[in-house]
């Protein structure tokens, strides 16, 4: 009998790319040094990569769920190129207080609650104990605690040296790194 899969939950702004508010087109898109590498090392001791993000930008109208989808396309495109294709994206469209239309509403989708981790784990078979979510806001750790993820991780992107870059934090890197190499 072949167990469960583990992922690597991944929130998309101030994690994979860097936060310049509501990114939604490659034109202001700027990865995060060390995020393909991290991905890198998941994929090859067994983690599915799965993103996680909240995308109150819909619910505001600044851009359409199709816009989104484009995007995200083209992301996963990205992810191909550096070798390591996303197995699924989750997103909210949804604001409990800002949203415009159907989109004004307070769900179980959004972070801090579990439902787009529970939804990935009902799609995929994840094991969510032996899963790791990253996140860079105390609500990303709040629905991974709440849906049961084994392990939780806050990182933040931090300037590169001499690049204008922004890699993630080292140590934060690092803990990271351990978490999936000594998850069974």
């Amino acid at each position: 009998m072949t167990s469960m899969p583990k992922a690597l939950f991944l929130d998309r702004d101030g994690v994979i790319n860097v936060d310049h508010g509501y990114v939604c087109s490659p034109e202001r898109t700027e990865f995060i040094d060390g995020i393909f590498d991290l991905c890198r090392a998941a994929r090859q001791r067994g983690y599915l990569i799965v993103v996680v993000t909240n995308q109150a930008g819909i619910a505001r109208g600044y851009y359409s769920e199709q816009d989104f989808h484009l995007y995200m396309d083209w992301m996963r495109s990205v992810f191909v190129e550096q070798g390591v294709p996303l197995d699924a994206v989750y997103y909210c469209p949804h604001h409990p207080t800002d949203g415009i239309g159907d989109y004004l509403r307070a769900c179980d989708c959004r972070k801090p609650g579990p439902g787009m981790i529970l939804a990935a784990q009902r799609d995929l078979g994840i094991d969510l104990k032996r899963s790791v979510l990253v996140g860079d806001k105390p609500s990303d750790l709040e629905a991974g605690y709440a849906a049961g993820v084994g392990t939780c991780i806050s990182v933040h992107a931090v300037s590169k040296l001499g690049s204008g870059g922004m890699m993630l934090d080292a140590a934060q890197a690092k803990q990271v790194m351990d978490c999936l190499i000594e998850m069974p």
